[in-house]
């Protein structure tokens, strides 16, 4: 089963319904938004994201325990690679529901999966870089640009994604009036999970974003992807005005 994040998906929508409110401090109604949520999933990798949600949400830690291994089951259900950065985190979480329960042999053992599936992505890709820039085969994409997304602050890493609607995206937030691109990108170096998005709003990281040091060779471009309407992008354009996070550089 192949699978993508979609932030346009009626679940996911709830699911960040569900973090506004409970960042305005209305906690009630967000797990309400999130009991929603759940209720109108359709697939497994639907369940693995709520279920995820609703565990964090938990105050009883048997309750926060069972949503982590639903999410975990309907996660490893999938076995795709768009999910398997998430089960650190799940892992993670279990492990410190069993170490409150005084669990040691449990926590330890989930302690131990966590750790072990750390490290460097395994993701083959296709991989996509959106930008303005008007750019060739065999041309080379380096760090050391301007933030679209935070003033005066020149990026120490180059950016791309295995999403393709995710650089559509940032195509069309990037800085200038060229044409939105996105090209299609192969690294040349060692390459590791975006901080900026990685077990931020979602676990582990589900848009597949990456960052390298290392320079971006582009192999070839696309000329077709989900393209933001005219109201999606003033959202957009808002979020960002209001966005205080500090990236992570």
């Amino acid at each position: 089963m192949s699978v993508k994040f979609d932030p346009r998906n009626p679940v996911i929508q709830l699911c960040m319904k569900g973090m506004v409110l409970e960042e305005s401090g209305n906690l009630g109604d967000a797990i309400n938004v999130f009991y929603e949520a759940w209720d109108q999933t359709s697939n497994d990798f639907e369940k693995f994201i709520v279920a995820y949600h609703l565990g964090l949400r938990q105050k009883n830690v048997y309750d926060k325990l069972k949503w982590m291994e639903k999410s975990l089951a309907f996660a490893l259900k999938i076995n795709d690679e768009n999910v398997k950065s998430a089960y650190p985190t799940l892992y993670l979480n279990m492990a410190k529901c069993y170490e409150t329960l005084n669990d040691t042999e449990n926590a330890s053992k989930n302690f131990e999966l966590s750790h072990l599936y750390q490290g460097k992505p395994t993701d083959t890709g296709p991989f996509y870089h959106g930008t303005k820039a008007d750019l060739q085969v065999g041309d080379l994409l380096t760090a050391g640009k301007e933030s679209n997304y935070q003033k005066d602050l020149k990026m120490n890493h180059i950016y791309f994604t295995a999403n393709i609607n995710g650089a559509g995206l940032a195509a069309a937030l990037a800085k200038g009036e060229g044409k939105e691109r996105v090209y299609i990108v192969e690294p040349t170096g060692e390459f590791e999970n975006d901080p900026n998005v990685t077990d931020k709003r979602f676990p582990g990281n589900l848009t597949r974003s990456y960052r390298s040091q290392e320079p971006l060779k582009i192999i070839g471009e696309i000329k077709d992807w989900d393209k933001l309407t005219d109201s999606e992008r003033q959202e957009w354009d808002e979020k960002l005005a209001k966005n205080k996070g500090q990236i992570i550089n």
